[in-house]
């Protein structure tokens, strides 16, 4: 391991020293496969760590060299990495095919795109670093399987039950397999090339031999089902391609499910795109001018002064200036601690965003008592923020330089903020009645008023709310 004491105690002034403590531990004395595409909130979540403060930690790391971030677009079946890239640029294909499900899948920065880090090359050297030098089953937990796949530690073990032969194939080679096939839905897979075969075996067992191959080269064809009986089975495996390939043979059976069910959190696109530490790390480098990534839920919050024009001119452009910048400070620290990510500001407005309604609801609701608390302070009322909340589907985009989001849910979300008058939240139905939403009403007492509003520029009559 290099020396990297210095980057340590860089990484310690920006972040958190309880988990930067957690990660210079995982970096010295963490197993090679715990440094390779590190799930972030199963790290958190192991060493009693606040997932945000650790997101922001990673991302610092990240920033000086310490981890390198990897962009995995995932099968929402199987949870297999379908892809990856150094950055969201990388994620660029209308659909995504995963041979293992045989299906197909457009890409949603919900579920669909893991963010991991891996350890800097010179920070420490792993065995990640080179693949070609992993076992086959290391290769699928570290490669293949994404971070939300809650593994076994004892691979080896854990497939004894569902593998019933494999191989490691070196560039060019051939490979014979002598197997019994059980009466069951086989499926040959390799997780190098994403290349799959299926059999389907059923009926009066037989004792000839049945032969069968399967070439692995870069563009593999669609995948087959192929009828067999059970009993021998010589399958040949030749490997076409300038890489080792990882054949496998697979017993689709309750076990498989079993081991792959086994699932937990994972730190998706969404949730990095909606974090304040990433969006002041990576300002302009997310997206390309001309990707156009989903994103099927995301909450707005939009915010605005009332009578901004009027304060300038009662209290004078300094005095005023200091109580705008003021409430900005406020806002950004708010809207930080509740898991969102500041937008951007027009004039006096801000537009935030958030992984879910729950967090919004609960960042209104401190912005409103912070500026009550403000202008107590004061002893003037020169702060009234109005506050909209909506969610829904929207579109990730580059606009003016800078990563933004399009669509009417962004349109519907500002609109409902111009129905706010002074000191008031107004939120849309897909807010108020999401489960966790309603348990922040709940627990700060708060019972939303229903009512039906003309949005402009919206045809249909909208039913909102008012949160008194």
């Amino acid at each position: 391991m290099s020396d990297d004491h210095g980057l340590f105690a860089i990484l310690r002034q920006s972040a958190d020293g309880s988990v930067v403590d957690a990660i210079e531990a995982l970096v010295r004395n963490a197993p090679d496969h715990h440094l390779n595409r590190v799930n972030v909130l199963a790290f958190a979540a192991r060493h009693g760590l606040e997932a945000e403060q650790t997101i922001a930690a990673f991302l610092h790391a990240a920033q000086i060299g310490i981890f390198e971030m990897s962009w995995n677009v995932l099968c929402p079946g199987c949870g297999g990495v379908l892809d990856a890239g150094t950055s969201l640029k990388s994620v660029s294909r209308d659909e995504y095919s995963c041979a293992l499900c045989a299906a197909g899948y457009q890409p949603t920065l919900d579920e669909m795109v893991e963010v991991t880090f891996t350890i800097g090359r010179r920070v420490r050297r792993i065995a990640a670093h080179d693949p070609d030098s992993l076992s086959m089953w290391d290769y699928d937990r570290q490669f293949f399987w994404s971070s939300g796949i809650d593994l076994p530690e004892d691979l080896d073990a854990a497939f004894d039950d569902v593998v019933l032969d494999g191989v490691e194939l070196p560039a060019g080679e051939r490979a014979l397999l002598s197997l019994q096939l059980p009466a069951a839905f086989v499926i040959v897979f390799d997780p190098v090339t994403h290349a799959a075969l299926f059999l389907d075996v059923g009926g009066e067992a037989t004792r000839e031999r049945q032969t069968l191959s399967l070439v692995l080269h870069d563009i593999h064809p669609p995948q087959q089902t192929i009828p067999l009986r059970p009993g021998p089975l010589r399958l040949t495996v030749e490997n076409r391609t300038a890489r080792r390939v990882l054949p496998a043979v697979w017993l689709a059976n309750d076990r498989f499910h079993d081991i792959l069910g086994r699932r937990r959190p994972f730190l998706t696109a969404k949730r990095l795109l909606t974090n304040q530490t990433f969006r002041d790390l990576y300002r302009t480098d997310t997206l390309d001018i001309d990707q156009r990534l989903k994103i099927t839920s995301l909450t707005f919050l939009f915010t605005d002064l009332k009578g901004s024009t009027e304060l300038y001119e009662r209290v004078g452009d300094l005095v005023a200036y200091d109580l705008v910048r003021e409430h900005f400070r406020i806002l950004n620290e708010i809207v930080a601690s509740e898991a969102g990510a500041v937008v951007k500001t027009i004039g006096d407005a801000v537009m935030a965003t958030f992984p879910t309604p729950d967090r919004a609801v609960a960042a209104a609701l401190r912005m409103r008592e912070a500026m009550r608390n403000l202008n107590e302070a004061r002893g003037q009322e020169d702060l009234l923020l109005k506050i909209g909340i909506h969610e829904g589907p929207c579109l990730a985009v580059m606009l003016n330089d800078r990563q933004d989001y399009f669509g009417q849910t962004v349109n519907i979300a500002s609109r409902v903020q111009n129905l706010a008058v002074s000191r008031s939240i107004f939120a849309t139905g897909q807010v108020v009645e999401n489960a966790k939403a309603s348990e922040v009403f709940e627990t700060e007492g708060v019972r939303p008023k229903a009512q039906v509003a003309s949005l402009r520029g919206i045809n249909d009559h909208y039913a909102v709310y008012e949160i008194p």
